[in-house]
């Protein structure tokens, strides 16, 4: 059975460049390392667009792909050791 709180999302401040993380998506869950924070492109109050979300981190895969995932798609990967 697995603990309960490896399910959970992490939250902003556990997070940060260089964390590695696992990124979940609809069809699967893969894991990387977050290369860039855009916290502050992230609010559209006053934006004047919603067809176009900014999402908050880009996660560079381990397989080479780059994502963007929002706070909420992303859990501290903890099972990967010292990451330097």
């Amino acid at each position: 059975m697995s603990d309960e709180s490896e399910n959970k999302s992490a939250s902003p401040d556990a997070m940060r460049v260089g964390t590695r993380v696992l990124v979940r998506r609809p069809s699967e869950a893969v894991t990387g390392v977050i290369v860039e924070d855009y916290a502050e492109l992230t609010d559209t109050a006053g934006g004047g667009h919603d067809w176009a979300p900014v999402h908050r981190w880009a996660v560079a895969l381990d397989d080479g792909r780059l994502v963007f995932a929002d706070t909420e798609d992303l859990t501290v990967d903890l099972g990967a050791g010292d990451s330097g």
